[in-house]
């Protein structure tokens, strides 16, 4: 058989033709693509979470994909005892009027009565993690979405919290505070000077890098005050990165960014009415160009605010008490060191209704726990074995236990110890329980564990010594 000739663009054409033919038909299946493994949730890795704890840590809740729609996410609930499932909110109930779709969440947050949902969405970055965006409410009862500060342009609004009794939210926009009623919709903005150079409620480049610090504000447990850190970046020079990666030619992008010896920002922390008015600023003493207030919050009430000041050398650290009414300071515990000072402190338990509070301290060579008094007296040492502390876990006032892990034999084995909070006797009373940490790595899961499986001498297998238990989870 004879085949007629053909020109070499024909024959080629051909050819591409078969090959596109064949890629169509088992591109899904056999031919690795970039588009698959970049455009596509196929090769995604299973992930869980976000989990928040509810009703005090009897259940949690995390994201799932919906058996609707996989590309959604319902928000599934789990009793922690057992291990029980049930849908909480679907996906579809969180789908903006007139949208195509439900809300693509990137985090979440309850009101304290577990009766609200807020949101966090359409997310934007700021020097290194996504914190700006949109966000929204979901009342769970009334099954209504509602988005707060509508009226701002997309992607501007800033670590939204509710306020303790959920009936409220603020949040920052533009370097500047406001706070929202969630029944009316009416937006109280509680400062105004926000700038490029004037920031409210959130920080600069450096306050990032050295201190791990974004979210700027916080609310009295009362509600009825918020403490906010101000920097003023005026001074702060100026760098020129040169960005050539996406547009044909080079820009330049400008940071206020102080090389080692260069003016920082100078920040300050004030505390202002939630239903506006003047702020007052707290009289925190020494050059606030040279000195970082590191830590802030409120001081276990809603009339103190406890702060920590750190040298920019980072190896003096002042604890102070500042009154939210007069905006008087008083320093109530100090920290050297010939290095630096570890600031790895979040959230600040306090006793005995807020006269004393548990303190991490480096000051005898070994991370360890300490109880520090409200008066400024000298802190009294709890933990005294020959290891570090990793971090404390949770107290039982009632029984007088502190709950911390430890790793005293190997990096790779996290351990949950309890000892007597009242320190005495520590060394023949210190238990270290057989527990996985990943059931107790969250405090209000932990207080749950607590009442549950600690009660009448702990009945999750203790043993004492350094030696043995079970690996860590976590």
């Amino acid at each position: 058989m004879k085949f007629k000739p053909t020109s070499l663009g024909a024959a080629l054409a051909c050819l591409v033709l078969l090959v596109a033919t064949a890629y169509g038909q088992s591109a899904d299946k056999r031919i690795l693509t970039l588009d698959r493994i970049f455009s596509s949730s196929e090769f995604r890795s299973e992930t869980f979470g976000p989990a928040r704890w509810l009703d005090n840590g009897s259940a949690y809740t995390t994201l799932e994909p919906s058996s609707d729609n996989r590309e959604t996410r319902d928000i599934i609930r789990y009793e922690t005892a057992t291990g029980a499932r049930s849908v909480l909110i679907a996906a579809a109930s969180l789908r903006p009027s007139g949208a195509a779709a439900p809300l693509v969440i990137d985090d979440y947050a309850w009101s304290k009565d577990g009766r609200k949902l807020l949101i966090f969405t359409n997310t934007k970055q700021v020097w290194r993690q996504n914190t700006r965006g949109d966000y929204w409410v979901f009342d769970i009862a009334a099954k209504k979405l509602s988005q707060i500060g509508k009226n701002a342009g997309a992607s501007t609004l800033m670590f939204a919290k509710f306020s303790p009794d959920g009936t409220r939210a603020g949040y920052v926009r533009e370097n500047n505070l406001y706070v929202e009623d969630l029944a009316t919709g009416r937006i109280t903005q509680l400062t105004r000077d926000g700038s490029k150079r004037i920031i409210n409620g959130t920080f600069d480049w450096v306050y990032e890098e050295e201190l791990d610090l974004r979210d700027g504000w916080r609310w009295s447990p009362d509600g009825r005050s918020i403490a906010y850190w101000q920097l003023d970046t005026d001074g702060v020079p100026d760098y020129y990165l040169i960005n050539n990666t996406d547009s044909l030619y080079p820009r330049i992008i400008t940071i206020q960014y102080p090389v080692a010896g260069q003016t920082n920002s100078a920040g300050r922390v004030g505390v202002v009415s939630a239903a506006g008015g003047i702020t007052r600023w707290l009289q925190v003493p020494g050059d606030p160009r040279n000195n970082y207030i590191a830590r802030m919050n409120w001081a276990g009430n809603s009339d103190e605010i406890i702060l920590l000041q750190l040298n920019r050398r980072q190896n003096a650290l002042n604890v102070s008490l500042g009154t939210a009414r007069t905006g008087q300071v008083r320093t109530i515990l100090n920290e050297k060191d010939d290095a630096w000072v570890d600031i790895d402190v979040e959230d600040i338990p306090w006793l005995s209704d807020g006269k004393r509070f548990l303190w991490l301290s480096e000051r005898d060579g070994w991370r360890h726990v300490y109880v520090a008094n409200r008066t400024g007296a000298d802190p009294v040492l709890i933990t005294k074995r020959a290891f570090d502390v990793v971090s404390i876990e949770g107290v039982d006032e009632k029984t007088g236990w502190l709950y911390y892990i430890a790793s005293p034999d190997n990096a790779t084995q996290r351990y949950l110890y309890r000892t007597k909070l009242s320190g005495s006797g520590e060394t023949g009373r210190t238990i270290r329980f057989t527990l996985l940490l990943n059931r107790a790595q969250h405090r209000l899961g932990f207080s749950h564990l607590l009442d549950h499986q600690f009660a009448a001498g702990g009945g999750v297998g203790p043993s004492s010594g350094s030696s043995g238990g079970s690996r860590a989870g976590r």
